[in-house]
């Protein structure tokens, strides 16, 4: 008889292709940061939040902030020579450090409180005396505009809430915007109003 050959039985081969195959755990890795449209998502609502909260505060603080153009009505374009209102006065003419008049129409300007001429005291009546000279000086250095708010046109008073300013020259040639309610307040002794409550004078 022939020699006998034995073969070995065929065995079921691993897979060294991956770390499984030696017995070690697969790494986990951390999970990527998320996306520009993740982040919209988790933070669109707070930033609605903030943007109808900046709306509330342009809507009921129009002295503060000036409202945005589309709520704002075509400019009044004005010149002349204001004088002191008083009987037999002219047509342009000052009432107080935050109040003027054209005509029959009579501007509040927004933003700002003056003394009162009706004084209380002698300290109030000098300081509503240099308002009113220096809003007059502002208005007499020439052409200005008005714009007022749509959503808001008058005071309970009935004055016009007006938006006052004007172009002058700027930096490097150009042109900057000089509104009168920030001139008042460094130039003319007024302070900041937002239609609330009024601090005295005296």
């Amino acid at each position: 008889m022939g020699r006998i050959v034995r073969f070995r039985r065929k065995g079921r081969w691993r897979r060294w292709t991956t770390a499984k195959g030696y017995g070690v755990k697969p790494a986990r890795f951390a999970r990527p940061p998320g996306t520009w449209a993740q982040a919209w998502h988790e933070t669109r609502v707070w930033i609605f939040l903030i943007a109808l909260v900046t709306l509330a505060l342009v809507y009921q603080s129009p002295g503060f902030y000036e409202p945005p153009g589309f709520l704002q009505g075509a400019p009044i374009e004005v010149e002349g020579a204001f004088t002191r209102c008083g009987r037999g006065r002219g047509h342009l003419c000052v009432i107080d450090g935050d109040t003027f008049r054209i005509g029959s129409r009579t501007f509040r300007i927004t933003g700002i409180d003056t003394a009162e001429t009706r004084a209380r005291c002698p300290a109030e009546a000098a300081q509503a005396e240099a308002s009113t000279a220096a809003l007059q000086r502002w208005l007499n250095r020439g052409r200005f505009r008005i714009t007022t708010r749509i959503d808001q046109p008058t005071d309970r008073y009935g004055r016009t809430l007006a938006i006052v300013k004007r172009d002058a020259p700027g930096a490097g040639g150009g042109t900057t915007e000089d509104r009168l309610a920030d001139w008042m307040l460094r130039e003319g002794g007024a302070r900041r109003y937002d239609g609330g409550f009024r601090g005295g004078w005296c």
